[in-house]
C-alpha cells in the first residue's frame, strides 16, 4: 500500500469554510453536551470562536507559517507554525475527523521535533487540559511548564537543551 503523499499550501482567503470545518470538528464532542441550544445556536456559536481564533492568531503570531494539509492534494487540516529565534511554537494542527488515527499528525510532529532537534530548539504548543492529543503529545516527550487556565503550555526540547537541563539537576 502506497503511503499518502502530505504537502501544504498557505492558507488563502476563500479557505475560511474549510478552517471553520476544522475548527467545528475539534468542537464536535463538547457542543454535543449542550441540550438546550439548537443546532442554529450550536453553529453560531462555533462561527463566533473561529473567528475570534482565527483573528488571535493572526494578530499574534505575526510571520507565522499558516498552511491547509492536503493528504493526497485533498484538504485534510491545518498546520499553523511560528518559528521564533529560540524556539518553534506550534500555534495549531488539526486534522478532519476523516485523516485522523492513520499516523498523519505523528508524522508532522516527528518532522518539527526535527527541526527542533537541527536547529536546536524547543517545540512548544497550547494544549487543551482534556485534548485527547494530550497522549500523544506526552508520548513524543512533550513535558508541561505551565498552566494557563484551560490550557497547558508543553515543551519538547532538543537533547542538548534536554542533556543540560539533566546535568544541572
Amino acid at each position: 500500500m502506497r503511503a499518502a503523499e502530505v504537502t501544504f499550501r498557505p492558507i488563502a482567503p476563500d479557505d475560511m469554510e474549510l478552517l471553520l470545518r476544522v475548527y467545528h470538528s475539534t468542537r464536535e464532542e463538547e457542543l454535543a453536551m449542550v441540550m438546550d441550544w439548537t443546532a442554529e445556536q450550536k453553529d453560531t456559536f462555533v462561527q463566533q470562536q473561529f473567528n475570534a481564533q482565527h483573528a488571535w492568531y493572526q494578530d499574534h503570531y505575526e510571520g507565522a507559517q499558516f498552511d491547509i494539509i492536503l493528504v493526497d492534494g485533498v484538504p485534510a487540516g491545518r498546520l499553523y507554525v511560528h518559528r521564533r529565534p529560540r524556539e518553534i511554537r506550534l500555534v495549531d494542527i488539526t486534522l478532519l475527523p476523516e485523516f485522523r488515527k492513520g499516523g498523519i499528525g505523528t508524522s508532522l510532529l516527528r518532522e518539527l521535533l526535527a527541526e527542533g532537534e537541527t536547529s536546536d530548539r524547543p517545540v512548544t504548543i497550547h494544549v487543551e487540559v482534556f485534548n485527547p492529543a494530550m497522549r500523544l503529545y506526552e508520548r513524543l516527550g512533550f513535558r508541561p511548564i505551565e498552566e494557563r487556565g484551560p490550557y497547558r503550555l508543553m515543551e519538547w526540547r532538543p537533547s542538548r537543551l534536554r542533556d543540560q537541563l539533566n546535568t544541572a539537576s
